[in-house]
C-alpha cells in the first residue's frame, strides 16, 4: 500500500464498523419502540410506538438491502423480506386514516369556503339561570315590536294600558320526552348538516359522499387494526424481534467486509434511483394542470393506474438513497432538496390512493346519483392533486445539488 493509500486508511473509519455502527443503533430503536408498544397505556401512545417501529424496520430493511454484499447474504436475505412485512404491516391503519380525513377534507373544500357566522348566533348568549337571552340587543325592559307569523313587523298599536293577554300553553321544546320511551333529540344548530365549526355545511351528495367514505374507510381501519394486533402478536413477528435482537448486538458481516467499500454500493443505490427518474415523464410533469394525470384517471379498470407504479418506484429508490447516505454521514440526511422532492412523492402516493378510494366508493351498488357525482369531483380533485404533486417533484429534482452553486 503506497503511503498515501495508508494515511487515507488511518483517517478514514473502517467500513465494516460503520455499516455495524448503524444496524446496531437502529436494531436498537426498533427494540426500544417495540418496548413501549407493549406498555402503551393509551391508542396515541400505540400509535407512536408502532410509527417508531415502522421507521426502525424501514431503515434496517434498507442497510440490508443497499449493502447486502458486505453482510452475510443468507441472513440479510431472510430478514429483509421480513422487516418489510412488519413495516407494511403497521402503515395499514395509519394510511386509512390519512386517507379518510384528506378525502372529508376535500369534500369540505370543494364545498366552498366556510359559512361567516350569522348576526343572530353571535349575538345570542347563553343566559345562566336557564331562561334564552334575546337575540337582539334591545333590554328586556323596552317595548319590542311585534313581528307577525312570518316574520315582517305587524303594524303599530295605539299606546296606553292594555288588558293582559291570556297566558298561552308553552310550546313543546327538544326537552320534552319523546313518545315510545324514546330519547328526546336535542335541536340542531343552524346549517342542518351537522358541520363542524368554521366549515360550510355539506350539499346532500357529498354529504351522503361523505358517509359512505367514512364507513368504507372506517371498516379498513378496523380489519388492519385488528390485523396489526395479530401480527404483533404472532409467532413470525417474535421470530423476526429475535433477529434483530441478536443484530443489536452482533451484525453478521461477510467474510470480504473488511476489504469493501461502502461508499461505491450508495452510489450504485444513487444511479438505480437517476436511471428511474430518466424514465419518467418529467418534461410534460413540468407544465402544470397538463391533465395527463386525469385523464388516465378516468379509466374504469378498478387495478392502481400504471402510470402511479412509476412514481411509486422512485419514491421507493429515494427513500433508499436517502437511507444509504444516513449510512455514510448521519448529517446527509436533511438534504433539502431530497426532503422536498420525498414530500411530494408522499403526497403523490397519498393523492393515488385517496383518488382510488373514492372510484371504489363511486362503484357501490344503488348509490344516488348526487352521491355519484361528489364522488367523481372528488376522485378528479385527487387525480389533479396527483398532477400536482408530480410537477413539485420536478421543480424540486431538477434543484442543484447540496453543496453546488
Amino acid at each position: 500500500m503506497t503511503p498515501g493509500g495508508a494515511g487515507v486508511a488511518q483517517r478514514h473509519p473502517d467500513p465494516a464498523d460503520v455499516l455495524a455502527r448503524h444496524l446496531r443503533a437502529r436494531a436498537t430503536e426498533f427494540l426500544r419502540a417495540l418496548r413501549l408498544n407493549r406498555g402503551a397505556a393509551t391508542p396515541e401512545d400505540s400509535a407512536e410506538a408502532a410509527r417508531a417501529l415502522r421507521r426502525a424496520a424501514r431503515r434496517i430493511s434498507a442497510g440490508l438491502y443497499t449493502f447486502q454484499p458486505a453482510l452475510d447474504p443468507a441472513w440479510s436475505q431472510r430478514l429483509g423480506p421480513e422487516l418489510a412485512w412488519v413495516s407494511g404491516t403497521l402503515s395499514q391503519e395509519d394510511a386509512c386514516t390519512t386517507r379518510l380525513t384528506r378525502l372529508q377534507d376535500a369534500l369540505h373544500h370543494l364545498s366552498g369556503p366556510a359559512a361567516p357566522t350569522p348576526p343572530s348566533a353571535r349575538r345570542s348568549m347563553p343566559s345562566t339561570s336557564g331562561v334564552p337571552l334575546p337575540a337582539d340587543t334591545t333590554p328586556p325592559e323596552a317595548p319590542r315590536p311585534a313581528t307577525s307569523v312570518s316574520g315582517t313587523p305587524a303594524p303599530a298599536r295605539a299606546t296606553g294600558a292594555l288588558p293582559a293577554a291570556p297566558r298561552r300553553a308553552p310550546t313543546a321544546t327538544a326537552t320534552v320526552p319523546a313518545p315510545d320511551g324514546r330519547r328526546a333529540v336535542a335541536p340542531r344548530p343552524e346549517g342542518g348538516s351537522g358541520a363542524a365549526p368554521g366549515r360550510v355545511p355539506l350539499a346532500v351528495g357529498a354529504a351522503k359522499a361523505a358517509a359512505l367514505l367514512e364507513r368504507q374507510l372506517t371498516l379498513a381501519r378496523t380489519r388492519a387494526h385488528s390485523a396489526a394486533l395479530q401480527a404483533l402478536g404472532s409467532a413470525r413477528f417474535h421470530a423476526v424481534a429475535d433477529q434483530v435482537a441478536v443484530l443489536a448486538s452482533e451484525v453478521p458481516l461477510a467474510g470480504r467486509a473488511a476489504n469493501l467499500e461502502l461508499r461505491p454500493l450508495a452510489e450504485a443505490a444513487r444511479e438505480r434511483l437517476v436511471d428511474a427518474v430518466a424514465a419518467l415523464p418529467l418534461v410534460t410533469a413540468g407544465s402544470p394542470y397538463n391533465a395527463e394525470a386525469l385523464v388516465h384517471g378516468l379509466s374504469p379498470d378498478p387495478a392502481p393506474h400504471p402510470q402511479d407504479a412509476p412514481w411509486h418506484q422512485v419514491r421507493l429508490l429515494l427513500r433508499l438513497h436517502r437511507y444509504a447516505q444516513e449510512v455514510l454521514d448521519p448529517a446527509a440526511g436533511g438534504d433539502p432538496r431530497l426532503r422536498a422532492a420525498g414530500e411530494a412523492l408522499d403526497r403523490h402516493r397519498d393523492a393515488a390512493e385517496a383518488a382510488a378510494a373514492a372510484a371504489q366508493a363511486a362503484r357501490t351498488p344503488r348509490i344516488a346519483p348526487a352521491t355519484a357525482y361528489a364522488l367523481g369531483v372528488l376522485h378528479a380533485g385527487q387525480r389533479h392533486e396527483v398532477e400536482a404533486a408530480r410537477y413539485a417533484f420536478q421543480r424540486a429534482w431538477q434543484q442543484p445539488h447540496a453543496g453546488t452553486t
